[in-house]
């Protein structure tokens, strides 16, 4: 399966949350006011100098998505070289079989792709920092509930391990001999 070409008929956030309730798209703002990348964050995402595509395969229902989707909403703000599509995985069943975790229907699953569409890498589901604190606490929901708190330890190491992934993208990019020799740098 060529993903790339799920990424060209992805949405922009806006239009992806029309697939979720009043509820649902209210859980997504409430996170995205209180996503915030520190100065430091800041600085590092506008040294990104090469396009980055990233397809985000997720559900405007889950949790998971609304609190770390819009990490690359924040980072799409700060830096045009990063363009964000979303892609309902309820829809593209195909895309969701291409990309399952473990043997699992998971998301949010990101996949990076160069400006001419070449897949750079994936990732997907959760992060490790929260990884460890669903270990830690071994009990309560499945599923997180999405409501993130602006003062969470963890949704700002989050936040920095998503930036971690973008970062090693750029760098790949910034170090493909291909794209170099486009650039001529």
């Amino acid at each position: 399966m060529n993903l790339f070409t799920k990424f060209e008929a992805g949405l922009p956030l806006a239009q992806f949350l029309k697939y979720g309730t009043d509820a649902h798209r209210a859980r997504w703002q409430a996170a995205a006011a209180q996503t915030v990348l520190t100065g430091p964050q800041q600085e590092l995402v506008r040294t990104f100098t090469r396009r980055t595509n990233v397809l985000l395969l997720a559900g405007a229902w889950c949790g998971d998505c609304s609190s770390q989707c819009p990490i690359f909403e924040r980072i799409a703000e700060i830096n045009p070289n990063v363009v964000v599509r979303y892609i309902d995985r309820d829809e593209h069943a195909d895309a969701q079989a291409a990309l399952q975790i473990n043997g699992g229907n998971r998301v949010p699953v990101a996949v990076f792709f160069s400006e001419d569409g070449h897949e750079v890498a994936r990732y997907g589901e959760r992060t490790l920092a929260r990884y460890r604190a669903l270990v830690a606490q071994l009990t309560g929901e499945g599923c997180a509930t999405g409501f993130v708190k602006g003062d969470d330890p963890v949704q700002k190491a989050v936040v920095q391990e998503w930036l971690d992934q973008l970062e090693r993208v750029q760098c790949i990019l910034r170090l493909s001999p291909r794209l170099r020799a486009k650039h001529g740098d």
